[in-house]
């Protein structure tokens, strides 16, 4: 009996023998400690007589699964913040599937999760994001890892999640949420930057002044997606302008735009001070996020086509944008007054032959 790795493989291999036969199967995992302790429980079982080519789902544990998934695959591929939510949610997930070996997680186990979160008072977000974890980690034990042959998510109906939130700042909100800024100007200026950009708020704090053209002025906005880091460059307005130019004249033009005493910001940061921004302002349900959505506002409001709102706000697809659509009605009422145009010109052409 032993463990071994196959070429240009990572993933451990156990080899031993069952009445003379040698059985070679795969531990599905990369780390050895783990290897060791499935290995050493099918040893356990053929000195019980209980083996019989018992399923990998049934040597597997919910703990080993998410062990495997945050080691593998989270702190792998994604950033330490995400890789920390997906912790988050495992926390919420063992309390229904910890200590269960993963022949035991069944869809009326998840329907039961499910309603365990909903009398927690969680949102639909929240709960449809723990089981997209979850889903997640168990189609990669399903087709990477051959833990099982089935996904119990499959086929359960997710929380619906109403996430097309419209809110955007209005002009005496705006005055008083900068009002409440005076000894806070650092958050004042992030604040002025996300209401005249667009951009997101991981985008302003990574910003940094070699990303600034003033000359041209420019900004080059690094964003995160699925694909990995990009990037997108936005013109800035007068208002940006004097901002930048102030600051410009403060600091050296090296390292981050906004920074507090001299620190870099950080998003736990600005979502605590702007939280308290919000309520000292008396302004109800607004996130940081709603600042994009009223730059957004504001400009199809004022008449600007979508194409261009979309790349301003480095959207991928103008389908991204459409979601603003419907604030443009007096920017596309010209296309029906074309049909009076129209008309008016059918109309002088008839009476000029009548006369």
């Amino acid at each position: 009996m032993g463990l071994y790795r196959r070429k240009n493989s990572n993933v451990w291999w156990m080899s031993f023998t069952v009445d003379k036969v040698q059985q070679k199967k795969s531990s599905g995992t990369e780390d050895k400690r783990t290897a060791e302790a499935i290995l050493g429980k099918i040893k356990a079982m053929i000195i019980e007589g209980k083996w019989f080519d018992v399923g990998q789902a049934k040597l597997h544990t919910f703990e080993q699964l998410m062990d495997e998934y945050i080691t593998t695959h989270s702190s792998v591929n994604k950033t330490l913040e995400t890789c920390q939510r997906d912790r988050d949610y495992i926390k919420h997930l063992s309390r229904i599937f910890g200590g269960l070996s993963l022949d035991k997680i069944t869809p009326e186990m998840v329907t039961a999760y499910k309603t365990l979160r909903v009398k927690d008072r969680a949102k639909p977000a929240t709960i449809k994001n723990e089981l997209v974890c979850l889903n997640h980690a168990l189609n990669l034990a399903r087709s990477e890892w051959q833990w099982i042959t089935h996904n119990p998510i499959l086929g359960v109906k997710m929380p619906v999640v109403a996430n097309k939130i419209d809110r955007w700042l209005l002009q005496d909100e705006e005055a008083a949420l900068f009002a409440v800024c005076h000894d806070r100007a650092w958050l004042k200026d992030v604040i002025t930057f996300a209401l005249n950009t667009g951009v997101r708020q991981g985008g302003i704090i990574n910003l940094q002044w070699k990303d600034v053209d003033l000359f041209s002025r420019t900004a080059t906005i690094k964003k995160k997606s699925r694909m990995g880091i990009g990037k997108y460059t936005i013109p800035l307005n007068d208002t940006v302008m004097e901002l930048l130019k102030r600051k410009s004249k403060m600091v050296s033009m090296t390292g981050y735009v906004f920074m507090q005493d001299g620190d870099k910001l950080t998003k736990r940061e600005v979502q605590r001070q702007f939280q308290t921004a919000i309520e000292r302002a008396k302004i109800i349900s607004f996130r940081f996020h709603d600042l994009r959505h009223t730059f957004a506002t504001r400009m199809v409001q004022a008449g600007v086509d979508i194409y261009t709102v979309s790349k301003l706000l480095g959207h991928a697809s103008v389908k991204e944008t459409e979601r603003y659509a419907h604030h443009c009605p007096e920017s596309i009422r010209h296309g029906v007054e074309i049909l009076e145009r129209i008309h008016a010109q059918k109309q002088a052409i008839k009476e000029a032959k009548e006369g």
